[in-house]
């Protein structure tokens, strides 16, 4: 037994089995020495660089959520009690890796022998969608073993990856003109819901590429601009507030700044936030651009024929206004909701900007498909309304005991849907 733990704590480590893998795809691909070599380096450096990043944004949550809980006058929870990201990579980060990799694996056979032909290829989305529903599998059963967990994720993720490309397919039709690409991203529940919606309540005669936009909202597209700008205000909104006030909390957060002003502390917080972000996508791509390839070139080759699932920013330029509006109204209802679970329910909402603009504008594409412009701005605010209660549901009831700081940036609107069903399955088979 002691062999076993030592394996599986150095040799089966989240970091090492990723790399492994990675290898594997290359070695079997006949890449050549330098490539192999630079590619499992890469893979590994990347998925340590998101764990940095991780505790980057824990560290400015752990300042958001209690400047927000003294605002709406709520009883702050306390992230030491929960089991945080870095500790649940730790003893869970293999059995992720290795489901993310099965799950893939059961992807191919399907898109192999039915006609489902979708090979998911959004790798970040992979791996955080694993990581995320592996959380709530834990917090619902405990006692799981490994390989309960790695078998359960690898079928659960197998199956999701082949049927949600489908499921989209015949409005991604409509929006390229063509058969040919896939959407593969967990924003397919919202863009369904949107195109759903864009037919009932939109106008789709009032397309959205009709108008024309101002030069000076170019920046909306910048994800890192549009999260500094937006939680800036938010951080510097509450510091504000609380700046005003004299109660033993507002004295406990001015008193963190130090000899810093608490509003110039609160707007670093802000951009330490957006850093974090910055530095976990800049590994999830060092990471993923060198597993993606190294699947890909082993699936295309098992399943011919198969239509890729690309990331989200695949439909963008077939709609680039309705990008925009689908994040202006993903953008006015996270403020919304913000103020109503606040207030209604004692929940400090966290809008990530990285959510809603991603999710908020792929629902915009599918709206204005449908409903126009009208269609974009509904299914926009769709979004926010699912990323909200869904954050919500999430955090206070499916994973409060195992990475509920996670799933407050990183978890999203499909994660958010199946999460129920996720927890409900597990209770049927570990329960």
């Amino acid at each position: 037994m002691e062999v076993v733990m030592w394996l599986a704590t150095n040799v089966f480590g989240p970091a090492i089995l990723i790399g492994s893998i990675v290898l594997i795809g290359l070695l079997v691909q006949k890449k050549s020495a330098s490539q192999t070599i630079s590619g499992t380096f890469k893979a590994i450096i990347g998925f340590l660089i998101i764990t940095a990043g991780s505790d980057i944004i824990s560290a400015a949550l752990t300042v958001f959520e209690p400047l927000w809980a003294e605002v709406f006058n709520l009883e702050s929870e306390s992230f030491s009690e929960y089991m945080g990201q870095e500790a649940f990579t730790g003893e869970y980060g293999s059995a992720v890796a290795l489901a993310m990799t099965i799950g893939f694996i059961l992807n191919v056979l399907i898109a192999r022998f039915t006609r489902f032909k979708y090979i998911y290829l959004t790798g970040h989305m992979m791996f955080w969608t694993t990581t995320i529903f592996a959380g709530v599998i834990v917090q619902t059963a405990a006692d799981v073993s490994f390989w309960q967990l790695v078998i359960f994720l690898a079928v659960i993720m197998g199956i999701y990856w082949t049927i949600q490309p489908a499921i989209v397919q015949p409005y991604m039709r409509k929006i390229t003109g063509n058969d040919n690409i896939a959407l593969g991203h967990t924003s397919a529940s919202v863009s369904l819901l949107s195109a759903w919606a864009g037919k009932w309540l939109g106008n789709k005669e009032n397309d959205s590429e009709k108008i024309k936009v101002p030069n000076g909202l170019e920046f909306l597209r910048d994800s890192n601009v549009i999260t500094a700008l937006t939680m800036g205000l938010l951080f510097m909104t509450g510091a504000i507030v609380v700046s005003f006030r004299d109660t033993p909390g507002a004295q406990e957060l001015i008193a963190s700044a130090g000899d810093q002003n608490f509003i110039v502390y609160a707007l670093i917080q802000s951009f330490t936030f957006t850093a974090g972000i910055a530095v976990v996508l800049t590994g999830v791509r060092m990471f993923i651009g060198e597993m993606v390839p190294a699947f890909k070139g082993i699936a295309t080759k098992i399943v011919p024929g198969a239509k890729p699932a690309l990331d989200s920013p695949i439909v963008f330029p077939y709609a680039p206004n309705a990008v925009i509006l689908g994040f202006l109204g993903a953008f006015i209802g996270g403020l919304i909701w913000l103020v109503v679970l606040g207030n209604a329910v004692g929940y400090v909402f966290v809008p990530t900007m990285i959510v809603l603009f991603f999710h908020g504008a792929t629902a915009g594409v599918f709206g204005n498909a449908t409903g126009g412009a009208r269609g974009a701005v509904i299914g926009g605010f769709i979004t926010a309304t699912v990323v909200a209660w869904g954050q919500y549901i999430m955090v206070r009831m499916l994973l409060p005991d195992t990475i509920p700081d996670t799933a407050m940036w990183a978890a999203d609107s499909d994660m958010f849907i199946l999460g129920p069903i996720i927890r409900f399955l597990s209770q049927l088979l570990f329960g």
